[in-house]
């Protein structure tokens, strides 16, 4: 299987390009050309083997949830010429990352179980235990780090700060507490709790859009819904859909992003997991079934379509 790694593109009226940790994104005037690489990252870090499919699966998992939300929060999505790709309006971005939890999960838990009990400011119960229900879902914001690690930050600061407005972060929480309770009732129905996500937004023209990918596997954690209490009272690990299976991997090979530690390579057998994971959670999450498209001349089949949208 081929996988995609990078894009170099040369497009119509391009005027800047920026590559992110998975995205490379190509600026057109007012418009954003998303390619969806099958990179992989982790701890800030991206790993060496991209995983064949995944850019399609997160590119096709963030159109649907952007178009089934669309009647409740503005997106920024316009066109999807290409399984991997995304066209749509350039915002400028707010420089914080809106970070929703409705279970005690992931990073939140390992400040948890540090002895920690407030988390960018909002407090979180005593006597929790991982994998808990919040009696009600808390935003725990994080700075947009242009290099190294987001860092945490709490509501306060942010508009202290000058980072956001305090009349645009109300819209920022009003969007993210709407998007999460929509993304959560669209998991139920398929079997899946949303456990915690993060969205990115951002403004064009005095509007506030919610930009790149929203309940993907890279931003979101999912938990299956059946068997979730049993295993709870059990004190079971809880069955999940998401990405800390790379990073349980990576933490369990010597690796969690720190200085001087040597990141791990995956072998192929590894590689061929994530992607039947990633594959797994598309078809679970969407209802639709996966369709592989051929990934012989990937760049030249992205290239072909992206010109064939841009065209008057």
């Amino acid at each position: 299987m081929s996988a995609l790694y990078e894009t170099n593109f040369s497009l119509p009226n391009q005027t800047a390009f920026y590559r992110g940790k998975v995205r490379d994104v190509y600026t057109l005037g007012d418009k954003l050309v998303m390619v969806a690489s099958d990179r992989i990252s982790a701890f800030d870090h991206i790993l060496p083997k991209p995983i064949p499919y995944k850019g399609q699966v997160l590119n096709q998992v963030a159109t649907h949830f952007l178009r089934a939300t669309e009647d409740i929060v503005p997106n920024w999505l316009i066109d999807t010429p290409d399984p991997n790709v995304a066209i749509g309006w350039a915002c400028e971005p707010f420089k914080v990352e809106m970070v929703i939890r409705g279970y005690l999960a992931g990073h939140a838990w390992r400040e948890y179980k540090a002895g920690k009990r407030s988390i960018c400011g909002v407090a979180m119960p005593d006597g929790m235990k991982e994998s808990d229900r919040f009696p009600v879902p808390i935003i725990t914001p994080a700075t947009k780090a242009e290099e190294g690690h987001d860092e945490d930050i709490s509501r306060e600061d942010i508009i202290t700060q000058g980072i956001v407005g305090e009349e645009d972060y109300a819209v920022l929480e009003k969007y993210t507490r709407a998007l999460f309770e929509r993304g959560s009732q669209m998991a139920k129905e398929r079997g899946l709790l949303l456990v915690d996500t993060k969205y990115e937004f951002g403004k064009k023209d005095g509007k506030i859009y919610v930009i790149d990918e929203i309940h993907t596997p890279d931003s979101s954690r999912y938990y299956y819904l059946d068997g979730y209490e049993d295993r709870q009272a059990e004190g079971e690990r809880q069955k999940q859909l998401s990405k800390e299976f790379v990073r349980e991997w990576l933490m369990a090979h010597g690796f969690q992003g720190k200085e001087d530690q040597m990141m791990p390579v995956m072998p192929g057998a590894f590689v061929e997991q994530v992607s039947e994971r990633y594959i797994e959670l598309y078809e679970v999450i969407t209802g639709k079934k996966f369709e592989r498209v051929d990934t012989e001349h990937i760049e030249k089949r992205i290239l072909e379509n992206i010109l064939k949208s841009l065209k008057p």
